[in-house]
């Protein structure tokens, strides 16, 4: 019975997406075994959801990309600070903030702050009977570090969540430790992050056991010498070997090679020009999820462009699902230039 819901909104499809990305970002009321605080499995930037939503090698690129791997920050940013919005579905989106400063004593530390808002929400009975309305969404607050030993990279981030459901509210502690190489003379990085582990501080209720997405994730980032593309590719999930439901075809089972793809995104960056670089990405995952016979052929394919000066960075970015497109902007600016301009 608790399916009821979901089951009567399809009749009015458009107006119950919200209601439908609640039971995705707060899975532990709709489904057992599911991950909560979903919201950090979403990209915190325009950049990230262009080349396949998921990357832990692009190092020195943009402040925001601590987020993905804390060992992907340099003195380069420091001063740098970035603004982000995913625009999802039906008014609902995550907003992203980030910026690194330099300290005397301790040297740089990342800071973010993200918020998933999924807006005001229909509720229903367990009859699907509709009830009152309510909100929903989470917060996230970020520190990182990290350290240069020659060509290696080491970081760690420490994160808050702090989730709300209908006045239920959730608190988790994490963190993520990674480490990257990056090759002294060629256009080549190499990622590796163990993310989200930690423990849930407080629960929903008494009766709710929340889990939390921890991950595994590897990656490599390179540019041919004499190409003006720079690819990427990133294996994530690594530590979890159930073969998601998206997968499964009429008989209950999934080929090798559908096994496999699910665990990597592509990633490819065409540069246009010395400032200007278009991206292209492709999550089979994504492409799996929801898709049906007759639509959805755009689903996991993420399109986007990213514009950088010397104290201005700006990226747009468009990734297909079966119910449309969902678009993120993220702009960058180098504060230290801009304050100290006369």
């Amino acid at each position: 019975m608790k399916w009821a819901p979901l089951i009567q909104c399809f009749g009015q499809y458009a107006r119950c997406i919200p209601a439908l990305l609640v039971f995705a970002f707060f899975p532990r009321y709709a489904m057992p075994q599911s991950n909560s605080f979903a919201s950090l499995e979403l990209p915190a930037t325009a950049v990230v959801s262009g080349i396949g939503g998921v990357n832990v090698s692009k190092a020195d690129y943009s402040v925001g990309f601590f987020q993905n791997n804390p060992a992907l920050s340099s003195d380069t940013l420091n001063g740098w600070a970035s603004a982000s919005y995913l625009f999802y579905f039906a008014g609902t989106g995550l907003s992203s903030f980030a910026y690194q400063h330099d300290f005397k004593k301790i040297g740089a530390l990342g800071f973010a702050v993200g918020h998933m808002d999924l807006g005001t929400v229909d509720g229903y009975d367990k009859v699907g009977a509709p009830t009152s309305t309510f909100n929903a969404g989470e917060t996230t607050l970020t520190v990182g570090k990290a350290f240069h030993a020659n060509h290696f990279r080491f970081g760690a981030n420490m994160k808050g969540v702090f989730s709300n459901l209908a006045g239920y509210r959730a608190v988790a502690l994490l963190v993520d430790l990674g480490g990257a190489f990056v090759h002294p003379t060629k256009d080549l990085s190499v990622g590796l992050v163990i993310k989200n582990a930690g423990a849930v501080l407080d629960e929903y209720s008494a009766t709710s056991t929340s889990t939390l997405p921890f991950d595994v994730q590897a990656g490599i980032t390179f540019k041919p010498e004499h190409m003006p593309v720079r690819f990427s590719g990133t294996a994530y999930r690594l530590t979890d070997y159930k073969v998601p439901f998206e997968l499964l075809d009429s008989a209950g089972g999934a080929s090798t090679l559908d096994k496999v793809l699910a665990h990597l995104t592509f990633g490819a960056e065409l540069m246009v020009h010395k400032n200007v670089n278009i991206l292209f990405g492709y999550n089979y995952l994504k492409h799996k999820e929801l898709k049906m016979e007759t639509v959805g052929g755009g689903s996991g394919v993420s399109v986007g462009a990213v514009v950088r000066l010397s104290w201005l960075d700006f990226a747009f970015s468009r990734t297909g699902y079966v119910t449309g497109g969902a678009y993120q902007f993220s702009l960058g600016l180098d504060t230290h230039r801009i304050l100290n301009r006369k």
